[in-house]
């Protein structure tokens, strides 16, 4: 990744109005950009706003033979991609170190974290399973994307529908949305949820003169004069789930303790804002009435 380095009177301006808690859009040190949860036409397709920084999920799946280590659980495959169209920095079909690192933590914040129920997923013990596909696209870099990636692939996952299945015999039969089988009667079956236990959501917290400031949700220009970054996974229950620091700095007890309260405060918040827009989504399919990305911008 190339970054485009900031002057020197940029850097000390972005620095004395942190000093003096100010920052460049006139949000409080712990406020988030407003953020915007969108879904798709299709199952599984969600786009968040956060600020200007914008993200698109995809949630796919397709029978598969399971891991011989668990032969009765389905498999969870995360992928986030950088593109030019993001970010002049981003450079294509290059493994930069940002694209390793949030894909780890993306994988820690959603598998690691057993958020969704694998088990649920195996159609035959042994044979065939559920690989369910998670593509993060980073369509606008203004900064945080760990934050609006893991929003929109929480948020994909809650609102995808898998096919349900139809086992007789040896044979499997997956049957889509507007057909079914002869031997069930002609029956309709409508496309099964995901069985979610929870939803975690990464927090971003960003540290300036080696911890002295806070600040939450650090926009681009913010995140070139950092010290330091960490970076908080956690649900509405305040368990958290992941955890990871980066920047090389110390940072005290108490400061990972202050950060774990905003971001209990912060999760719930966003949780809440996933939930009505699923709802909201939900009534209206329910309704027969417009949706997806297109009516959103009407």
């Amino acid at each position: 990744m190339r970054e485009t380095p900031l002057s020197n009177c940029e850097r000390l301006f972005l620095l004395k109005a942190i000093e003096e808690k100010k920052r460049l859009d006139g949000r409080q040190a712990y406020d988030y950009r407003n953020i915007k949860i969108t879904f798709g036409t299709d199952y599984g397709c969600c786009t968040v706003c956060l600020g200007k920084t914008r993200v698109l999920a995809q949630v796919s799946c397709e029978l598969v033979p399971p891991k011989g280590s668990r032969p009765t659980e389905g498999i969870m495959f995360f992928n986030l991609e950088l593109s030019p169209m993001a970010s002049p920095g981003f450079q294509p079909s290059r493994q930069s170190e940002l694209l390793v690192t949030l894909n780890r933590q993306l994988e820690r914040c959603l598998r690691n974290s057993r958020c969704i129920d694998t088990e649920s997923l195996c159609v035959v013990s042994g044979e065939k399973v559920w690989q369910i596909r998670v593509d993060v696209h980073v369509l606008n870099h203004d900064g945080n994307l760990m934050d609006a990636a893991s929003i929109s692939a929480i948020s994909a996952l809650c609102h995808f529908r898998r096919p349900d299945v139809a086992i007789q015999g040896q044979d499997i039969t997956v049957l889509n949305i507007q057909c079914s089988v002869f031997s069930l009667a002609q029956k309709r079956r409508d496309p099964v949820p995901l069985s979610i236990y929870h939803m975690p959501i990464c927090v971003s917290f960003a540290f300036f003169q080696q911890g002295t400031y806070l600040l939450v949700d650090p926009c681009e220009k913010e995140e070139l004069v950092m010290d330091g970054l960490l970076v908080i996974a956690m649900n509405k229950h305040r368990e958290i789930c992941s955890i990871q620091s980066s920047g090389g700095i110390m940072l005290l007890k108490d400061q990972v303790l202050r950060c774990s309260k905003i971001a209990s405060v912060k999760v719930s918040e966003i949780t809440e804002l996933i939930n009505k827009a699923l709802e909201n989504d939900r009534q209206v399919r329910k309704e027969g009435g417009k949706f997806g990305f297109a009516e959103s911008y009407t």
